[in-house]
Formats: C-alpha cells, structure tokens, sequence
C-alpha cells in the first residue's frame, strides 16, 4: 500500500503574538489594608471602590478613589463611572484614602467655630436648657393660648351679632 499524505493546510499557523494578551484582571492596591484587590477587565471604579470600602476594617481610612500611578509621571484619577486599565509599563492601580486626601481639602473647607458659653450661666441652668421636652409650663402656655383664642372668637361673634343693631341706632340719630 502506498503511504498515505496528509494534505498541507493552506492556512499557514499564526504567528506568534509579540505582545501578550491583556490580563482578564485589574489589579488595585489598597493603601489603606495594603492589600492588592483584583477585578473583572471592565470594572467601573465606582464599585471597586465599593467593594474595596466594604471590606476595611473599622477605624481604618476610607478609599475615595482610585489613581494610575508611576513614579516621575502625573497621576491619572478614575472617575465613578470610569473602567478600570492596566496601563502596564510601571504603572500601578492604588487607592487615594481621606488621611491623604485631607491635605488638599483643608484649604477649600471652612473650619468651624468654636462657640464660647458664658461662665455666668450655672451648671445646673445650662442642664435645665440642653434637656428637651415637654414641661407642664410648655402644656400651660398651649392652654392659655386655646382659652385666648376662644375669648376672641367669642368677642367676635357677639360683635356680628349686635352690628345690625348699632347700624339702626346710627341711622335713627341722624
């Protein structure tokens, strides 16, 4: 028997790829636990700040958002609604938390005041002040309130009904 040939494929195999394929991941360092998060490619950075957030223990600082970072180049910030990349090349994906953040934002925020309390006000007035509600002075100030309001609407009515009688005796003494 004859030996039998295999037919050449006319498809020629591809070529190796130089550049790999992206990861299906994106990996964010959390600064605030200093661990590394991974997410699904495609991951809005709203919800990994989400999930990044929920995870953090108490007492710890919250993670507002996520930056591309690489040393000697600008940061790049990720909106809300913005996909999280790998830029590769040095490039790292961390969070910015509120301890570091607080820099920037303590120029732009007015600080609060202090409100000073008069020493001539004693201890005991100040307790009665800060205690809220109801006392029976409260209770009988509403009553005398209801009792003013029906003696008026009493004088009221007795004037409307008296009023045809005090036109007939303006017009008999003209």
């Amino acid at each position: 028997m004859a030996e039998e040939e295999l037919p050449l494929n006319p498809i020629p195999p591809p070529p190796l790829l130089q550049h790999p394929l992206p990861p299906k991941f994106v990996e964010v360092i959390c600064k605030s636990s200093g661990r590394t998060r991974r997410f699904a490619a495609g991951t809005e950075a709203g919800f990994a700040i989400y999930l990044i957030n929920k995870k953090l223990d108490i007492g710890v600082p919250l993670a507002l958002h996520i930056e591309a970072v690489k040393e000697g180049e600008e940061p790049i910030s990720f909106g809300p609604t913005a996909v999280l990349v790998d830029y590769g090349g040095g490039w790292k994906l961390e969070t910015v938390t509120e301890v570091e953040f607080a820099g920037v934002l303590k120029e732009r925020v007015v600080q609060p005041t202090k409100v000073k309390i008069p020493k001539s006000i004693a201890s005991s007035e100040r307790a009665v002040a800060s205690q809220p509600g109801i006392s029976f002075v409260y209770i009988g100030k509403i009553f005398l309130a209801i009792i003013f309001i029906f003696v008026l609407a009493t004088v009221f009515t007795l004037a409307l009904e008296n009023l045809p009688t005090l036109i007939l005796f303006i017009n008999s003494s003209m």
